[in-house]
């Protein structure tokens, strides 16, 4: 399908490609398997101005918006989700801080995570908060000028690599979720560690580890807008980046299709390449019309979000998990099309069905969309 793409937009695209066809995809086999984080191709991410995709102009970024993020994200989950993940959690990180940080904290860190010499995280998640905001334990409470930090954050993304976190602990417990809130940690401050480099199931390139505070100090301006405001911070957020998410799962599924067409072409059994096979042409068929309404749904929720539109949860849940369940199926029918080989890790495919699962679980578990789309359609009707 043609989405009649600016000048603008399709060198993004361009630039993506050769970043994935020149320096992701030899790479890609052992990032995976040793679990090597990306460094030096982020920089090259970093030298190609798309970590600029995420900011306005008057803080070093390129004015664009989440349209031109999906499409980054898109091209180069077809390359590596593990390297997509790293590129697209940096900015998960640095979202709370453009949407709610104040002008001084936007001049302060904005231009460095614009230009990739620093990468952000995003530190929501706990043993026994996920989903459940209301269920974080890390406490912060307020002594003189700083607020002291304790408690641990579970699988981040980025962590340990990232130079600023966006961290959510408690600083009013007896107000459920609406006593969160947010605050902006620097890698090196004192009191806060990490834990082991988690061995993953998928995007094992992408660093993953716990985060530990212990009478960890920040200072006083360093929270995010005001106290009880890291729900609301956490849910706009999230409202965001899930069709980066979506974007994500477009790209493996694309690479995946990829594979598997042109495997079905070359591949002979009964004297035919499989690709003459009724049942491989509807494999095909189905996964190519499931990437295009993917698509077709992560491109105009972007739009839409990119136009200025409030209410944009549903939109943004209804894309996240569309395309995230598109990804695990057509990852799955790839390997089965590939046979036994699909199933070698000398083939690509394999790792693809492992990256794609975690679509269906980050920033929201596709239960939790469904819960968010099902009750918006309570509230505010079929629009």
């Amino acid at each position: 399908m043609r989405y009649f793409l600016t000048e603008e937009q399709q060198m993004i695209i361009d630039i993506c490609r050769q970043i994935v066809d020149e320096r992701i995809i030899p790479a890609r086999a052992e990032l995976d398997e040793k679990g090597i984080f990306p460094t030096e191709i982020l920089k090259e991410v970093g030298k190609s101005d798309l970590f600029r995709l995420f900011v306005p102009e008057e803080y070093g970024g390129m004015g664009t918006g989440i349209f031109e993020v999906c499409i980054a994200t898109e091209e180069l989950s077809r390359g590596d989700m593990g390297v997509a993940t790293s590129y697209a959690a940096s900015g998960l990180g640095f979202i709370p801080i453009l949407i709610y940080g104040s002008e001084e904290q936007k001049k302060k860190y904005l231009p460095q995570l614009a230009s990739g010499e620093k990468l952000a995280a995003f530190g929501l998640t706990e043993s026994e908060a996920g989903s459940d905001v209301g269920g974080i334990r890390t406490t912060a409470k307020l002594d003189g000028d700083y607020y002291i930090l304790n408690g641990t954050k579970q699988w981040i993304t980025n962590g340990g690599e990232a130079d600023i976190y966006t961290i959510f602990a408690m600083t009013d417990p007896g107000k459920g979720a609406r006593g969160a809130s947010t605050f902006i940690v620097e890698r090196d401050t004192p009191g806060f560690n990490f834990g082991k480099k988690e061995d993953k199931l998928g995007i094992r390139s992408s660093a993953t580890r716990e985060l530990i505070f212990t009478d960890c100090k920040i200072p006083r301006e360093n929270i995010i807008t005001r106290e009880g405001m890291g729900f609301i911070i956490a849910m706009k957020t999230f409202d965001q980046s899930r069709p980066a998410v979506g974007a994500q799962a477009v790209g493996v599924a694309q690479a995946a299709l990829e594979e598997a067409l042109n495997y079905s072409k070359i591949r002979k059994q009964f004297g035919a390449a499989i690709s003459s096979f009724q049942a491989i042409q509807h494999m095909l068929a189905d996964m190519a019309t499931n990437v295009e309404a993917a698509r077709a749904l992560i491109y105009q929720t972007a739009k839409v979000i990119d136009s200025g539109e409030k209410n944009i949860g549903r939109l943004s849940a209804m894309s996240k998990l569309f395309a995230s369940d598109m990804a695990m199926k057509v990852t799955i029918d790839a390997v089965q099309i590939l046979g036994g080989y699909g199933y070698m890790k000398d083939y690509p495919v394999e790792r693809m069905m492992r990256d794609a699962k975690i679509t269906q679980i980050y920033e929201g578990t596709n239960q939790i969309q469904r819960n968010i789309i099902a009750l918006d359609l309570i509230k505010r009707g079929v629009l």
